[in-house]
């Protein structure tokens, strides 16, 4: 595994993190009128330099065979741009190469979600159902971004810790759990500072979008070209934000609003909860219409859900391997897998049932594994860099209470659980006690870029539908594809919109205003044995989903 040698120099402001005991006090006295002011944390990070010192060399790719077709290699890369010829950090990267050289028009980087998830496993992951217009036209790109997979990954818990943080958590946590939720907050913090803390301040995006443009160079390709989803989009918004003129096509998919992540991260995670939510709402509002098939909740199936996270939490079912599954396991199971749209109810619908019957085969029983840690911690650490939080451990009590009134089903698990996933970050990265030189600030206009391509699903429970929108309105060119559908994403669960991207990414062809793609795989009649075209259900019924993101077959 690549590694870089830095010799930590990070000031360790553990001021933030030694708030945390006294200032849940404090902000809970204030919450019952009996303190009037609200504690907030010394030493503002650092804002971001913009690197005009004489830039790095583009590194230098030694392809090596990795088996199966495809070919893996190092990049060194600056680990700070503010120092371009300074300490490096190692990338690994992994591409095929154009099936068809005839038909090549260049390099086609392919950027998962997370943050947290790896790019070469997600081409390697991928690139056997990518349709053969992308597979003969480009050499298939991916790497792991810094801190990630192969690329010197960083690490906040150990395994151990976090295994007892998400064992520990409830899917009702009840009242008072905003107090022991902070501290565990501050706790991962100072692990994150411990065990990667010279790492912490160059995770952000703004050097992500560096490493882009100069692995851009290395591979000969005067333009890029790129296919994002997820966090991958707003990756992607900041690579054409930054360098403008060197867009050839960016697909953004299941996009970011871009503003609101960067500068008003309490509306961003907001919408998120209600999102979230609300798909949730929608797949038990189906249960109570379709009994037979979803066989869940005896006509209540709400009822049935919030009883069925008290059950667990008072008596957690045994797993296979001796650990113990409860309503917080139900519920970040939950938060993933519905991601795959309605093709996916049937089977949630015997999961659910299954987990009522206290049987550990449920996919939705499985406890998150090192696999998800892996994921999980970058995926905090990330977002602490890139999000700017206000400090106000006031405002962070109001947000955090609000969102879990407000997003009933899944939001208390998260908002009072232990850092792992996206929308509930905020206790962790109110207290971040890492400068973030890396953070990308904006704008996020891309003025003078080439057209790009912004694809939205209306029904979205991990990127709103509406970010897409606020994505194609904030740059300067751009056309949004909207997929009126429930789940994450469009591409390879539409063929409409997998064809819109193909045609774009080949050939350039941007979609007219206002296409509407609406081609979703509907609820089969049971839950399905194998896996229907354009999903991957197999992989989500075997409870399987570590944030492994795969593209289903639809070429």
């Amino acid at each position: 595994m690549p590694t870089y040698h830095h010799t930590p120099t990070t000031p360790r402001r553990l001021s933030r993190l030694r708030l945390a005991g006294a200032a849940v006090t404090a902000l809970l006295l204030a919450a019952t009128g009996s303190a009037t002011q609200a504690m907030a944390a010394p030493n503002a990070p650092q804002k971001p330099h913009s690197a005009k010192t004489t830039p790095p060399p583009a590194p230098t790719l030694t392809w090596t065979d990795c088996q199966g077709g495809y070919e893996c290699a190092n990049a060194d890369v600056p680990l700070d741009y503010r120092a371009p010829r300074g300490t490096r950090i190692t990338l690994a990267v992994v591409r095929k190469k154009a099936a068809d050289p005839a038909k090549r028009k260049g390099t086609l980087f392919m950027q998962p979600g997370g943050p947290g998830n790896s790019g070469v496993d997600f081409v390697r992951n991928n690139y056997d159902d990518l349709p053969a217009a992308l597979r003969d036209s480009f050499d298939v790109f991916g790497y792991d971004v810094r801190g990630v997979g192969r690329s010197s990954a960083l690490t906040c818990f150990d395994d151990t810790r976090y295994a007892k943080a998400v064992t520990d958590a409830k899917g009702v946590p009840g009242r008072g759990a905003f107090g022991p939720a902070l501290r565990e907050a501050a706790e991962f913090d100072q692990a994150c500072l411990d065990n990667s803390g010279s790492l912490l301040p160059y995770v952000g995006t703004e050097y992500v979008a560096r490493d882009i443009d100069l692995l851009r160079q290395a591979l000969g390709e005067e333009q890029l070209t790129y296919y994002g989803r997820s966090f991958g989009s707003y990756i992607g918004t900041v690579y054409a934000s930054m360098f403008p003129k060197r867009v050839r096509a960016l697909t953004l998919d299941g996009a970011y609003d871009p503003y609101a992540y960067a500068h008003r991260p309490y509306a961003y995670d907001r919408a998120q909860y209600l999102a979230l939510d609300g798909s949730m709402g929608r797949f038990l509002d189906w249960c109570a219409a379709d009994r037979a098939t979803c066989g869940f909740g005896d006509g209540d199936p709400r009822g049935a859900f919030e009883q069925l996270k008290k059950d667990l939490d008072a008596n957690p079912v045994t797993t296979a391997n001796g650990g113990r599954a409860n309503g917080y396991t139900l519920v970040y199971r939950l938060m993933f897998n519905i991601n795959e749209g309605k093709v996916i109810w049937p089977s949630l619908g015997e999961a659910l049932r299954k987990a009522q019957l206290r049987d550990n085969t449920s996919f939705l029983l499985r406890p998150p594994s090192p696999a998800s840690f892996d994921f999980l911690g970058p995926n905090v650490a990330v977002e602490c860099v890139d999000k700017d939080y206000p400090e106000s451990l006031r405002k962070l009590h109001r947000n955090v209470t609000a969102n879990a009134e407000d997003a009933p089903l899944l939001g208390p698990a998260m908002a009072y659980g232990p850092p792992t996933y996206d929308h509930q970050h905020a206790t962790a990265c109110v207290q971040w006690p890492a400068q973030t030189p890396s953070r990308y600030d904006g704008s996020f206009r891309a003025r003078g870029s080439a057209p790009i391509l912004v694809l939205g699903t209306t029904g979205d429970p991990d990127t709103p539908y509406q970010d897409a929108v606020a994505l194609s309105r904030q740059l300067d060119n751009a056309a949004l594809l909207t997929f009126d559908a429930e789940g994450h994403t469009a591409f390879g669960r539409s063929a409409c919109a997998t064809d819109a991207v193909v045609n774009y990414l080949v050939d350039l062809e941007v979609p007219s205003a206002g296409t509407t793609c609406a081609d979703e795989v509907q609820p089969p009649s049971s839950a399905p044995k194998v896996a229907p075209p354009g999903t991957t259900l197999n992989e989500l019924r075997n409870g399987v989903d570590e944030r492994v993101e795969r593209i289903g077959d639809v070429s």
